[in-house]
């Protein structure tokens, strides 16, 4: 391994004389977890402000040690298995490309299976799917034919479908939605593809009807002017989402994570701001309008996204933050305060009290060439990717999972890059996202953050990157897993390892915590196949684990 750069915990933040930047006198923040019920994993990031804390502690850091596998289940698929199971009134749900499935949590026995048939084009690409939603005796989930499809929950059978994106033209959906007051949440992906710009959706829950849109890339007005090199040749393109949203249902406001502009590694061809690639953003749920939003990352020549919705969290000095990993490795600290629609004519720039140093950054200001190799950390599959901050209200810390792998970027010449619909765009001297650092080099990390100072409190170092999911939990542990197969619970204190077991396979997807038959569980997808990871599963599982 190369050696940890001296920088690499560097802390980046305001001064303590700094303005503090939530307003005063504002309207209450994200709700606590309690509106889920204790023992269910009721979304993707468990509830609506997405603060993956789970209230169980059956399991604690006094009897961890003693976590054994209770049972396994096994989908037969090989797969880009990132799913993000979800167990409801004592369902567990998980998805694979193609492929919905429903088990008892309990000992891992199948109840049902729905599969949407898709043809070898559709079938082209990442081949991933993170999974469902849950709301009124339904399932909801993409897929990559453009459909979003609701399931009814306890039969499998298909309800409706509504279609949102179009294969052909390099558009996907593998987010898992969100939903919330009859409504389902979600948009496309593909923003790396010639042309393709994220839309956000709002679909009726019961008949799939679109009750709004949002364009990520403004067709008009003020953020259009943001995109200063546009042409017939060279399109807007990127801002599309990845993954799933995250809801404050005090005041209704949804909030995403947006996509990298593209070609991505050619700043000449998008010089301005490119709003609202690379950015947060807070949007009305009932009407889509834009109330507020902040750019981490300007001028992005890495694929650098803010890839995740931000977790929603109350400080333990009251402080309401919404907190963002990006893949640019640092973790933000974001205002909340977002004025009502009605009282707001523009959009709110909202502001960051912090941005904290998560993983190892180098050469972040070096411009990329057409005549040699330009390597640069976090590279285009490093920082945090599909799975966002989890927050402990116990200890006041934020767990950020983090890749540590580089990239070596070299451009294509401009007079190359000639767009095609459904084809990359990224700018690449070879359209790929880079030549990435010997598999001997990389790592992973979860980095414990302050919420209210931003200041790391611990750092604990995985051998190979940490692309699953971090969950924290009552007990006092914080849950991940690595691309080596290892499940680990960690003190949420002192980072300190305090169990390991190992699935046999590559851990990218999810890892939940909820109750089967008055005991606390914990379960990991793993078995991750992917074209872009060294790392290969044989076929995507569901591995619970809990107290015997």
């Amino acid at each position: 391994m190369f050696r940890l750069a001296p920088f690499v915990c560097l802390l980046l933040s305001l001064s303590p004389s700094a303005p503090f930047l939530i307003a005063q006198n504002q309207p209450p923040g994200p709700s606590s977890s309690s509106q889920v019920p204790k023992g269910d994993w009721a979304s993707y990031d468990r509830d609506y402000i997405g603060d993956r804390y789970s209230p169980l502690d059956e399991i604690k850091t006094d009897n961890v040690t003693h976590l054994q596998e209770i049972c396994t289940y096994d989908s037969g698929i090989k797969t880009s298995f990132e799913t993000g199971p979800v167990v409801v009134g004592g369902t567990l749900y998980f998805t694979t490309l193609d492929t919905t499935f429903a088990i008892d949590p309990e000992i891992c026995k199948l109840r049902w299976k729905h599969t949407e048939p898709l043809t070898e084009a559709e079938r082209l690409g990442l081949g991933v799917n993170r999974g469902v939603a849950f709301a009124d005796g339904k399932i909801f989930r993409g897929y990559d034919d453009g459909n979003v499809v609701a399931i009814d929950a306890k039969s499998g059978k298909a309800v409706w479908s509504t279609t949102i994106a179009r294969k052909d033209k390099g558009e996907t959906i593998p987010a898992a939605p969100v939903a919330w007051k009859s409504m389902v949440f979600i948009g496309n992906a593909g923003g790396d593809n010639f042309a393709v710009t994220g839309k956000i959706y709002a679909l009726e829950a019961n008949t799939g009807k679109q009750r709004w849109h949002f364009d990520v890339v403004p067709q008009g007005g003020p953020a259009a002017d943001t995109w200063t090199k546009k042409s017939a040749l060279n399109p807007p393109t990127g801002g599309a989402t990845w993954t799933s949203y995250h809801i404050d249902p005090a005041t209704g406001v949804l909030w995403v994570g947006t996509g990298n502009v593209a070609p991505d590694f050619i700043l000449a061809m998008h010089p301005g701001d490119n709003l609202y690639t690379s950015s947060i953003l807070a949007l009305d749920s009932g009407t889509g309008k834009l109330l507020a939003y902040i750019q981490p990352v300007k001028h992005d020549f890495h694929d650098w996204d803010m890839a995740t919705a931000p977790a929603l969290v109350t400080t333990r000095s009251a402080h309401k933050l919404a907190i963002a990993a990006g893949k640019d490795g640092l973790v933000y600290g974001i205002e909340t305060y977002v004025e009502p629609a009605s009282k707001k004519q523009q959009p709110k720039l909202l502001q960051s009290k912090y941005q904290t140093v998560a993983t190892t950054r180098e050469n972040v200001n070096a411009p990329l060439s057409e005549r040699k190799f330009t390597r640069f950390c976090p590279g285009s599959q490093g920082g945090a990717e599909w799975n966002g901050p989890a927050y402990s209200p116990q200890q006041n810390l934020v767990y950020v999972p983090e890749i540590d792998w580089c990239t070596s970027i070299k451009l294509a010449p401009l007079s190359a890059m000639k767009g095609e619909p459904g084809k990359p765009w990224n700018g690449s001297h070879d359209s790929s996202f880079g030549k990435q650092d010997p598999v001997e080099q990389w790592r992973g990390w979860v980095t414990a953050i302050d919420a209210d100072s931003g200041k790391v409190a611990w750092k604990y170092q995985a051998p190979t990157p940490v692309a699953a999911a971090v969950t924290t939990t009552a007990g006092g542990l914080v849950f991940t897993a690595d691309m080596d197969g290892n499940v680990v619970a960690l003190d949420a204190h002192s980072g300190k390892k305090l169990w390991s077991h190992n699935t046999g396979q590559p851990v990218g997807g999810g890892i939940v915590s909820y109750e089967a038959d008055g005991h606390q569980r914990i379960a990991v997808a793993t078995g991750i196949s992917s074209p872009i990871w060294p790392k290969q599963g044989t076929s995507g599982r569901i591995v619970v684990y809990g107290l015997k």
